[in-house]
């Protein structure tokens, strides 16, 4: 048989279940603690969440910017350059249309079927056309200066 001092105090029944009930609550949240860690795919979600929202405001930011440097540029700019470049935007516009307009006239249907499918191509594959050209830029330009 065991002594206990006299000075200790024996827990009653309802102190050990509340202390096991303690117990159990903080290993609990250890190990949902110890989960959410290991949790990589939720981790790397979270991460990509924050990072799409400061691209978010990072690009309100910019585009505030880009609008009052756009405005501050037409407010300098004199009213015949202005409507001298309303004028070429439009002859632009024009000269694009017909051109269309002619290749839709003119050009086979198997070219416009084939130029179409590489256009769609290049849209779908936009970042490796991107990387190649600024390979090939990078390339030349290290040519260049040699």
């Amino acid at each position: 048989m065991t002594h206990t001092p006299a000075d200790q105090h024996t827990p009653t029944p309802a102190e050990l279940r509340d202390r096991i009930e303690h117990t159990r609550r903080e290993l609990g949240d250890t190990v949902q603690a110890l989960a959410d860690k290991t949790d990589v795919k939720a981790r790397t979600q979270q991460k990509a969440g924050a990072l799409k929202r400061q691209a978010v405001v990072k690009a309100g930011e910019l585009k505030g910017q880009a609008a009052k440097a756009t405005s501050q540029i037409q407010n300098k700019l004199p009213d015949p350059v202005k409507k001298k470049a309303a004028l070429a935007a439009g002859q632009a516009r024009t000269a694009a249309a017909q051109a269309g307009r002619t290749w839709e006239e003119k050009a086979p249907a198997s070219l416009q079927q084939r130029t179409a499918q590489s256009a769609q191509l290049a849209r779908e594959h936009r970042t490796l056309l991107l990387a190649a050209a600024a390979g090939v830029t990078l390339l030349w330009l290290a040519r260049c200066k040699s």
